[in-house]
């Protein structure tokens, strides 16, 4: 019987943290925004509301520990 290829698994906590576009690109939450919101301005608040990409350095490491995304 065939021995079966060993495969890696996905880290659920980095699964929960970054998401793979469709063009391969990593993105990641900003931080700063849970709490000592009012002395934060509204513009300041809905740009750290949306993703932005990780590092292009730190994006291999995430991805080898998404095999499947």
């Amino acid at each position: 019987m065939p021995k079966a290829i060993a495969r890696s698994k996905t880290r659920k906590s980095v699964a929960k943290r970054f998401k793979i576009t469709a063009r391969g690109k990593v993105l990641r939450a900003h931080s700063s925004r849970r709490h000592l919101l009012s002395s934060k301005r509204a513009k300041r608040k809905r740009r750290l509301g949306k993703a932005a990409l990780v590092d292009s350095t730190d994006a291999a490491r995430v991805k080898a520990n998404l095999p499947f995304g």
